[in-house]
């Protein structure tokens, strides 16, 4: 929870100002923002009015699409406020609320359903890595939730790797584990949909992401990019990561 909509409506000027200077080329590299859910019209007339090329999303979503579920928010209500994108999965929303895989899945089917793409989260704890079995795990994850879906539907998907012990932490996986995981993930989508949906699918990173790690992080072959958590606030420092991914992937 962070930004109120007044913040959120700075915050998204400010950084299409920074881009702009830079001359960002958004052919090549997409930004999203993830406001929450009291800031997303805000987000839409600043994006809409000023004619923005910057993307945006919602954190979450309900699995019903209507109907005496007081609190929650569907799918068909964040679509019509021009969303892209739906994070589901998100560690968080598995800790606290919880949600578990056959409600993420639903949340997925709601968000396709509405014309958004779910980018879906998954990662391990620390003890699954000292374990050993952090692939295994994230794998399945993955398996999990997309096993029924069909090939269209699962070419739509975004996945994001953020091995939980890394959100919030200031640590951050090896770029080679990180690659690792989205390699991992890759082939298991490929395995169960085709290798054309497997290299269709993008697979970002998630974990303490900086200025400092994102270069090495996106030289990976497997990683696509990055859903960025804490640095995301601080706008010259999201800026300078649009920045050097731009220059990296160039």
């Amino acid at each position: 929870m962070n930004f109120d909509h007044l913040e959120a409506t700075y915050f998204v000027q400010q950084l299409a100002w920074n881009l702009r200077a830079i001359h960002f080329d958004y052919k090549r590299c997409e930004i999203a923002l993830m406001p929450s859910f009291t800031s997303l019209r805000s987000v839409q007339v600043a994006v809409e009015s000023d004619n923005l090329k910057i993307r945006y999303g919602a954190q979450a979503v309900s699995v019903t699409s209507q109907g005496a579920f007081t609190g929650d928010v569907s799918a068909d209500m964040i679509a019509h406020l021009g969303c892209s994108y739906v994070i589901v999965g998100h560690s968080e929303r598995r800790k606290y609320h919880p949600e578990d895989d056959a409600n993420i899945v639903d949340q997925v089917r709601a968000v396709l359903a509405a014309g958004m793409q779910p980018i879906l989260c998954v990662g391990e704890s620390y003890e699954e890595r000292r374990k050993g079995i952090e692939l295994d795990f994230a794998v399945g994850q993955v398996h999990d939730v997309t096993r029924d879906l069909s090939d269209e539907e699962a070419a739509k998907l975004i996945v994001a790797y953020e091995p939980v012990w890394a959100i919030g932490t200031g640590m951050v996986a090896t770029p080679q584990s990180a690659q690792d995981a989205a390699r991992a993930i890759r082939n298991d989508l490929s395995d169960t949909f085709g290798t054309r949906v497997g290299e269709t699918v993008r697979i970002l990173y998630g974990g303490s992401v900086s200025s400092k790690n994102a270069v090495e992080l996106i030289n990976e072959p497997d990683v696509d990019g990055f859903l960025i958590g804490g640095s995301a606030l601080k706008v010259d420092e999201l800026t300078r990561i649009c920045k050097l991914t731009l220059e990296t992937t160039a």
